[in-house]
């Protein structure tokens, strides 16, 4: 087993949750893992980066190449344009279609989403609304997580469980709000997807 995963996002989105949680779950299967960070302005909206390698065999950086990333997951739509050059060709991107417009010159999002649209393997929907439907808008990274566990090669239940240790100091019902989110996400991408 082997994953190249890009997370990308904006600071305050929850991108190092969705790291963490990713990471727990694929070392609960005694899988190997190496992360890389980047933060940047992070706290006053900059963009936020992580990749994040995982294996059964050993890992020899943790960087991805160009061109070499199995699964790109965005919680913006700019952000998900920018990581593009990373995408394999047969790879998937993972993004929300809220925008988070943190610069004067943000482009059109009828463009943006139509670029995202043209890609032969997306799924893009509404995270942040999804994530009110069921609840809390604070979990609006997890329904992009549940959106991705189709394509992660992780169980379900390592993925439930590393959710439950993220949030579980803060009580059983932020843990069953996110596991509901969760499961959402994910089922709206096999829908999408007939995953």
């Amino acid at each position: 087993m082997k994953l190249d995963l890009i997370l990308a996002g904006v600071g305050g989105q929850g991108i190092l949750s969705i790291a963490a949680i990713i990471a727990r779950a694929a070392l609960q299967r005694g899988l190997r893992l190496k992360q890389s960070e980047v933060h940047g302005m992070a706290q006053r909206g900059g963009a936020v980066q992580a990749h994040l390698r995982l294996s059964d065999q050993p890992i020899h950086s943790d960087m991805i190449p160009l061109g070499a990333a199995d699964l790109i997951l965005a919680v913006e739509p700019l952000e998900a344009l920018r990581y593009l050059p990373y995408l394999k060709a047969d790879g998937w991107l993972i993004a929300n279609s809220r925008t988070f417009e943190n610069i004067t010159n943000y482009p059109p999002i009828d463009e943006l989403l139509a670029a995202i649209r043209a890609l032969p393997h997306q799924v893009l929907f509404d995270a942040d609304a999804l994530a009110v439907d069921h609840g809390t808008r604070q979990a609006m990274n997890i329904a992009l997580l549940g959106a991705a566990a189709p394509f992660l090669g992780l169980p379900e239940e390592s993925l439930h469980a590393a959710i439950r240790a993220q949030f579980g100091r803060k009580g059983e019902a932020i843990v069953a709000g996110n596991l509901a989110v969760f499961t959402a996400g994910r089922e709206l991408a096999r829908r999408l997807t007939a995953r």
